[in-house]
């Protein structure tokens, strides 16, 4: 397995402490939606793919920064899968299937909010699944990214990182604000109770699975605002590094058409024949 250990995150990595006022985070989130469109239009025209993993507490804000890129961008090369318990079919099956299945097709771009990392964090420490399975999951994991990395699909790994007391804070604000109580489970609950036995299967999970090919990016999430901006920058950093995002060149019979049907001027046809901006 091929790693590049010098960039490996661990939990007490993250600067909890990082912000956005608001001015700021607006101005930056517009920039960076305007970029992901960018990204997204590239890579319809040229038959680029991206898989998006996003992991994290409960309540991290993973539901929130997903509904901040769906913004920018065309649902019909964009899909979202919320990952949840399977179901008896995949159950049946080996665990990395249902991904396998939603992988994105030529030209889109694909976001998981939770993932195959399941197996390695609730599954382990629910104990869902044996010891020798879940152990041998980083392999499997590793084996499973490098085939989709080397089937030209990047692939952008999110950890959305908060302390327990502001955990508590936003339980309490989705238990008092009846238009969030919907996302307020008694798993939540327990899951917390449980925190030290997960940030050890985090940082593990962090040291087995960060490989050069798809490594981890940890997100400080304490403060919302911040924590949208550095998940939406790492992940045009990856998805537009060394891709041309200038707009494609219009085909000449688009150009003949408009030529004829808009009544276009010839010198503004002239303009925009092999025009690149």
């Amino acid at each position: 397995m091929s790693k590049n250990r010098g960039s490996t995150p661990r939990l007490d990595d993250a600067d909890l402490s990082l912000a956005l006022d608001r001015s700021t985070y607006q101005r930056q989130l517009e920039a960076q939606q305007r970029l992901l469109t960018r990204i997204q239009q590239a890579y319809l025209f040229s038959g680029r793919s991206a898989v998006i993993v996003l992991e994290g507490w409960d309540a991290a804000g993973k539901g929130g920064t997903v509904r901040r890129i769906s913004a920018a961008l065309d649902p019909r090369s964009f899909k979202v899968w919320p990952i949840g318990a399977p179901r008896r079919y995949y159950l049946e099956r080996h665990f990395l299937l249902r991904f396998m299945e939603r992988l994105p097709p030529t030209g889109a771009i694909t976001a998981f909010d939770r993932s195959w990392y399941g197996r390695v964090l609730v599954e382990r420490v629910e104990k869902l699944t044996p010891q020798e399975r879940w152990k041998s999951a980083y392999r499997e994991i590793n084996d499973f990214e490098r085939m989709v990395t080397d089937d030209g699909t990047r692939l952008v790994k999110l950890f959305f990182h908060i302390s327990p007391e502001e955990q508590l804070a936003r339980f309490e604000e989705r238990l008092r604000n009846p238009l969030k109580r919907w996302k307020l489970s008694y798993e939540d609950f327990r899951n917390r109770s449980r925190w030290d036995d997960y940030a050890v299967a985090i940082d593990e999970m962090f040291e087995r699975t960060s490989t050069d090919y798809a490594p981890w990016h940890l997100i400080p999430a304490n403060d919302k605002k911040h924590a949208r901006i550095a998940a939406m920058k790492t992940i045009t950093d990856c998805l537009g590094k060394g891709v041309d995002l200038s707009p494609p060149v219009l085909d000449e019979t688009v150009l003949e058409a408009a030529r004829e049907h808009i009544g276009l001027s010839p010198s503004l046809i002239e303009s925009l024949a092999g025009r690149t901006e």
